[in-house]
């Protein structure tokens, strides 16, 4: 009796995996029948209050000096506006989705996404790298992230690659510079928290 094709059973196994890689991972932290957990942005306030300091690291003070603190602050400069111009863009390079999608952070998220403390102004922040902190902020979760005790995707905490930088950092920016992750690393690397 004849169970079936090799080339049907490879059929199957592929198309499982490739619905896999698109399951969102919040979902792979639902339990049967519940919805996966929907994550918020804090905004880069929330994240200074511990970040800020030197026994968790200052990462903080590290960011505010990187171009990702001012991404938002460029789309307002002569370069921009000369950009916006030359690609015949209707309005100002800060006020179009095209800029503002690679210069703030969650640009284009739901209201739900958003939440209530992220700002434009904050340009590529914590969270544009990190994912959305409501999951994590809490120095609970941080210390048992740091220690291992806690998954980082059951909360919500994207662990950034270079595949991250190229979601911004490609041809498609009209003032793309060749994207070397290590070169551009050295420019924004900062210390890992360390469980406390």
């Amino acid at each position: 009796m004849r169970r079936g094709s090799p080339i049907m059973a490879l059929l199957v196994m592929v198309a499982f995996w490739v619905a896999a890689l698109y399951i969102p991972i919040g979902t792979l932290y639902a339990q049967d029948g519940e919805k996966a957990p929907v994550y918020s942005y804090t905004g880069v306030k929330k994240c200074k209050t511990c970040h800020n300091l030197a026994k968790y690291g200052a990462q903080y003070k590290v960011w505010v000096e990187t171009a990702h603190a001012k991404a938002y602050e460029t789309l307002k400069g002569e370069e921009a506006a000369a950009i916006a111009k030359e690609k015949g863009l209707e309005k100002p390079a800060y006020e179009t989705a095209e800029c503002l999608e690679c210069h703030t952070t969650g640009y284009g998220a739901s209201a739900e996404v958003r939440g209530a403390k992220l700002t434009i102004e904050e340009g590529i922040s914590c969270e544009a790298c990190h994912g959305p902190g409501s999951g994590y902020y809490k120095k609970k979760t941080m210390t048992g992230l740091s220690d291992g005790s806690i998954e980082p995707a059951s909360v919500g905490l994207t662990l950034p690659d270079e595949k991250t930088c190229v979601g911004c950092h490609n041809e498609k920016s009209p003032s793309y510079k060749k994207f070397d992750y290590k070169t551009f690393w050295e420019k924004i690397k900062h210390s890992k928290p360390e469980a406390k």
